[in-house]
């Protein structure tokens, strides 16, 4: 299914549904303020599954997720003040933050080491749906597994369908990747530098 949202108003009846498939184990695509994103809600293991699958992607290699907000956050992750003030002034953005993972987080979406990518896009359609879910969703780019990134909505719901529950068109995304940056002990590390300027933390 592809359903258009309006990424400056999100309609709350359309969000609904999106969020009806995720309670029932969907997987969807979605807009960010980098690529489109494939995801499902992060408490649900099968689907997650499912999202390794389409992704073939090992699952020594967990995938980020999708917080609404710094509350939210708080919950799944471990906040330092340092933390808190450096991520208060970058989001929502095109960052990717690595923090030690909170015991909410399921053992799936955590690394060897406990840490978790978050992130807090700046676009109203995901951070309205991680709203209203009331769980993080999985983000990972909607690519082929060569690497091969779909910038158009229509053609990831023609080359995932069935696969897919639901793609959502939210116009166009700049198409660049998020900039990761660990924030493990207080220690920022640029792991990616992509659309999210580094520059504080050289």
């Amino acid at each position: 299914m592809l359903i258009q949202i309006n990424d400056k108003n999100p309609q709350g009846r359309l969000i609904s549904n999106v969020v009806d498939i995720l309670n029932k184990g969907g997987i969807i695509a979605y807009p960010t303020d980098t690529y489109y994103g494939i995801g499902c809600d992060i408490m649900n293991k099968k689907a997650i599954e499912k999202i390794y699958q389409l992704k073939q992607r090992n699952k020594t290699k967990p995938f980020s997720f999708i917080c609404s907000d710094f509350k939210n956050i708080s919950h799944y992750a471990k906040v330092s003040n340092y933390a808190y003030k450096t991520m208060k002034r970058l989001l929502p953005g095109p960052y990717t933050f690595v923090l030690e993972g909170s015991k909410l987080v399921p053992k799936i979406m955590l690394t060897k080491r406990k840490t978790a990518g978050i992130r807090v896009p700046d676009n109203a359609i995901c951070l309205s749906i991680v709203e209203a879910l009331g769980n993080p969703i999985i983000t990972t780019s909607a690519t082929r597994p060569d690497g091969t990134i779909f910038y158009d909505p229509s053609l990831i719901h023609d080359y995932f369908h069935p696969r897919i529950d639901v793609v959502i068109d939210g116009g166009p995304v700049p198409g660049y990747p998020s900039s990761v940056i660990s924030l493990i002990n207080d220690i920022p590390e640029v792991i990616r530098k992509g659309k999210g300027d580094v520059s504080i933390f050289k």
